[in-house]
């Protein structure tokens, strides 16, 4: 096999945006037509080059298909039983209207969690419309406090799709990085609603605006408490098994916590108890027509999304049959890029192109096989390098991102106003999750 030409690399990249920003072609189809112009252009064989689509498709579906489809499933399930807008009337009840914003946002991290960000927004766009008439705030600054707050928890916090798929193109703890995009995503939401709030004095309220949803009806829901503990559940359980696997020695007697917390604390399982609490709290009695749907729907909604992450796996099958790394390190890490490389990749691809979930995908493949080589090869740093990939996804939403139109539309805004408010926020929360990532870079565990 010839050396593999980094030339080709930069095209079929170039072809991604391409035909994702100038002919909007599904993600699936770009990911797997510039696989093959990559392979094929390299002088792959052609039963090497579908060998290596199928096994790059079938890995990424084995490490995280069944999470990303039930994490869905699980956010069906709160979004059709009313939890989420349960969730967030409960917050609202406890703050004041003064800090309606702040609410906001927090609203957006907590429905986050298990929920798309697209999903979120539309679920929760009446309540936040409400709130600008109720309390006199500004559309476009509530508008933004929770969207930057979904945002934020869709980036960087698993089972949302991109990052997910980084976790299986690295190999890095599922846990950890659940825990530690936690931990990276709270300063990410700050820094967006702290912006949102310095715009206040450019954008008047316009309570016409808002007006015609102010006595839409409320429908019954479920008490505050049934709807979080799905919420938190699976991230208890996965947290907790993460925690216990990195201060027990995988040779010790394992005890009983240890025991229960390594079958519940796997991603899949924590996610079946989360779906089963939640079809317990939350499921109306007698009416296994209603349950059926939502989670017929679930596997529905999934769909789409494993296409394009399994598809993201094909693409980074082909590049690791081309063993690109040495290239890669030739051109790219000279110089203390370190931890901020991973970043620096999916900014570029996440401007260019628009989607979160592929730029993360496909940032993943590119540099996983030069962690090593930039010296993110330990648990702690492999997890960092991960979740500095997620962080680059977020910048910088403009118009060829989707969500950037579903908060237009279901705002409502313009597209002039979002430029100037949410397409900033964007970027300082990339930039502010980045730095947390170095800073914790810099403190040696594990």
């Amino acid at each position: 096999m010839p050396d593999f030409p980094l030339l080709w690399l930069f095209l079929s990249i170039g072809l991604m945006v391409w035909m994702t920003a100038r002919w909007k072609l599904d993600a699936f189809f770009v990911l797997l037509l510039a696989a093959l112009v990559l392979g094929m252009a390299s002088g792959i064989d052609p039963v090497s080059l579908t060998g290596a689509l199928k096994n790059g498709f079938g890995e990424t579906m084995k490490k995280i298909g069944l999470i990303i489809l039930l994490g869905t499933v699980l956010g069906v399930i709160l979004a059709e039983t009313g939890a989420t807008l349960s969730m967030a009337q409960a917050l609202l009840r406890r703050i004041h209207t003064r800090r309606a914003p702040a609410a906001l946002s927090a609203m957006g991290f907590l429905v986050g969690l298990p929920i798309f960000c697209d999903a979120g927004y539309i679920i929760l766009s009446g309540l936040c419309r409400s709130l600008v008439t109720r309390t006199g705030a500004a559309l476009p600054v509530m508008a933004v406090c929770l969207a930057t707050g979904l945002y934020s928890v869709h980036c960087l916090i698993p089972p949302h799709p991109g990052i997910s798929a980084a976790v299986a193109e690295t190999g890095a703890d599922l846990g950890l990085v659940m825990l530690a995009g936690i931990l990276v995503s709270i300063p990410g939401t700050l820094a967006g609603y702290y912006w949102a709030m310095r715009q206040t004095r450019l954008f008047p309220t316009d309570t016409a605006v808002t007006e015609s949803h102010t006595n839409d009806p409320t429908p019954s829901l479920p008490a505050p408490w049934r709807a979080f503990v799905p919420v938190l559940l699976h991230i208890l359980l996965i947290g907790m098994q993460s925690l216990l696997s990195l201060r027990v020695p995988p040779d010790a007697p394992p005890a009983l916590l240890y025991h229960v917390s390594t079958l519940l604390g796997e991603p899949v399982m924590a996610l079946l108890v989360a779906i089963a609490v939640a079809l317990v709290l939350l499921a109306p009695r007698n009416q296994p027509d209603t349950v059926r749907h939502w989670l017929s729907d679930g596997l529905r909604q999934a769909g789409p999304v494993l296409a394009i992450v399994g598809a993201g796996g094909a693409f980074g099958g082909v590049l690791k049959l081309l063993h690109p790394e040495t290239l890669i390190e030739a051109a790219l890490t000279q110089g203390p890029l370190g931890i901020f490389l991973p970043f620096l990749v999916a900014v570029l691809l996440k401007t260019a192109q628009g989607s979160s979930t592929v730029a993360v995908i496909t940032t993943a493949s590119l540099i996983t096989p030069v962690l090593g080589t930039l010296g993110l090869g330990t648990p702690w740093l492999l997890t960092l390098a991960t979740l500095a990939m997620g962080a680059g996804s977020m910048m910088v939403s403009h118009a060829n991102d989707a969500f950037f139109w579903v908060i237009a539309h279901f705002s409502p805004l313009d597209s002039r106003t979002l430029y100037r408010i949410y397409t900033p926020a964007t970027v300082i929360m990339a930039l502010v999750s980045m730095g947390v990532i170095w800073i914790l870079s810099l403190f040696p565990v594990g």
